[in-house]
């Protein structure tokens, strides 16, 4: 067995220059939208068969875990992880290692045209190894591009609950949509980070465009006031319609001593008034 597979790496490097231009025409057909360019993928596919001979010859127990697939496995991996950010599929991506099939089983049928049982268990290998090296890159591509979906929603969580400056020490937090955890952690997080660089004293949570608040919402809003707190600043909580008071009131949750109020402007006037400021008109109301 081990001088078998060990054959299967010198077809290989036998007949590298062939396999290499029928795999990479095969590769340019089947790249589809978003396909990376011919260029590049020459260059992976040149890199990829000599790793792939020197482990082929290393290592003929026809696993891909071992240290002398290692080289192999870290240039999938980065294969991978750019065709996530390219655009390509998974589909595509897999395609990768799955065209290299066609190319090596034309010349694993010239040597072994008068070898029927030797034929087959060439083929054998070359299929359940190419099938563990296609799934460990799809496997890589998935994973890759979770992480790239998880970066993306944090980024438009913390689009979503901006904090800015609404007056010299005042800070104004609107809320729109549902609260979470998570979404809380980021609205903590941004609030802590633009006290520490503004100084301010004074944060108004706005939560006019929050559609229901539950005892989790309210716990949640504890939280951020908690937390706001310990840095040194007070929050005043606005947007506390009719609807919203009743259903705090009846869910018996205690928001202890943090000021609220029905508006945020109303919120504002209020939190000018700590600061020892007031607004005033100019111009008589018509």
């Amino acid at each position: 067995m081990a001088d078998h597979r060990s054959k299967l790496a010198a077809i290989v490097r036998q007949h590298e220059p062939q396999i290499l231009s029928e795999w990479i025409d095969l590769l340019a057909k089947a790249g589809g939208r978003g396909a990376v360019e011919r260029a590049e993928v020459e260059a992976h596919a040149r890199s990829f068969v000599r790793l792939l001979a020197d482990a082929m010859q290393a290592d003929d127990s026809g696993g891909i875990d071992g240290p002398e697939w290692t080289k192999v496995r870290d240039m999938l991996t980065t294969l991978s992880s750019s065709r996530t950010r390219q655009g390509s599929s998974p589909t595509e991506t897999a395609t990768f290692i799955f065209s290299f099939k066609q190319p090596l089983f034309t010349r694993l049928q010239g040597e072994y045209r008068a070898d029927a049982e030797g034929l087959a268990r060439e083929l054998w290998t070359a299929t359940l190894l190419f099938d563990k090296l296609g799934l460990l890159t799809t496997e890589i591509f998935l994973k890759s591009r979770d992480a790239v979906i998880m970066r993306q929603q944090r980024e438009m969580l913390e689009l979503s609950t901006p904090v800015v400056a609404l007056w010299e020490g005042i800070l104004g937090v609107p809320l729109i949509g549902t609260l979470d955890s998570e979404r809380t952690q980021v609205v903590m997080e941004s609030l802590l980070q633009r006290i520490v660089d503004t100084g301010a004293s004074i944060a108004i949570i706005d939560i006019t465009g929050v559609p229901t608040v539950d005892t989790l919402v309210a716990q949640h809003l504890l939280k951020t006031v908690g937390a706001a707190r310990l840095m040194g600043a007070e929050c005043i909580i606005s947007g506390i319609r009719p609807q919203i008071a009743q259903t705090i009131v009846h869910l018996g949750v205690d928001l202890g001593n943090v000021a609220t109020k029905a508006t945020l402007a109303d919120a504002l006037v209020l939190a000018l008034a700590r600061m020892g400021a007031a607004v005033t008109r100019t111009v008589p109301r018509a």
